[in-house]
This record gives structure tokens, C-alpha cells and sequence, in this order.
């Protein structure tokens, strides 16, 4: 299984910036989807899931600016992000729980890098 992350790039401040992530290989199911992001010198942080029924978790630092949906038939995800900060600068990593034929594992995407200027 791979992930595959794009969209990221430099926007100024109070822009917006569209992610995506899609998984390939050998899948029974996605059960959940995810970005974490990583600033430097900072530690990993996660910042939205969504399951496969579509609930979504937000960290409280995008709540109201960052939207993650998923389409089931491309087995991808998708971060909308608005109102970016320049706090929002980090590398934005993709992550799925997949279930293939005889497990589930934890996949993680190459990371794609969203630089917010002031």
C-alpha cells in the first residue's frame, strides 16, 4: 500500500490551500484517513481524521479553518485549508489505517510541504 500526497506550496497569509492524498496497492477497505503535520523542531501533530462512516476530529489549532473529506471510490483524502496562518507552516503528512487481505496496517504518505508567508 502507498500514499501519495499533493497540493502543498507557499500561500500569504489568510489564503487557502487544497490537499490530497491517495492510497494505491492492495485494499479491502480504508478504515480511517488523516493529516499530521510537522513544523520545525516541533513534534508531530495530528490535525484531522475521518473514519469510514465520515466523522470527523480536528486539533483545536484548525477547528473552523481546515475541512478533511474523503471520496471511497478513489480511496484518497482531502484537506481544504483556509484562513492559513503562518503557524500553519509545516510538512503535512497523509496517514490510513488499510485493511488488506489478512490485516489491518498504518500507512503514511511522503509529507508535502505548505509554507504560509506573513
Amino acid at each position: 500500500v502507498q500514499l501519495q500526497a499533493s497540493g502543498g506550496g507557499l500561500v500569504q497569509a489568510g489564503g487557502s490551500l487544497r490537499l490530497s492524498c491517495a492510497a494505491s496497492g492492495t485494499i479491502t477497505s480504508i478504515e480511517y484517513m488523516g493529516w499530521y503535520r510537522q513544523a520545525p523542531g516541533k513534534q508531530r501533530e495530528n490535525i484531522a481524521t475521518i473514519n469510514r462512516n465520515g466523522i470527523t476530529n480536528y486539533g483545536d489549532s484548525v477547528k473552523g479553518r481546515f475541512t478533511i473529506s474523503r471520496d471511497h471510490a478513489k480511496n484518497s483524502v482531502y484537506m481544504q485549508m483556509s484562513s492559513l496562518k503562518p503557524e500553519d507552516t509545516a510538512v503535512y503528512y497523509c496517514n490510513a489505517a488499510v485493511r488488506t487481505d489478512f490485516r489491518i496496517g498504518t500507512y503514511w504518505g511522503q509529507g508535502t510541504q505548505v509554507t504560509v508567508s506573513s
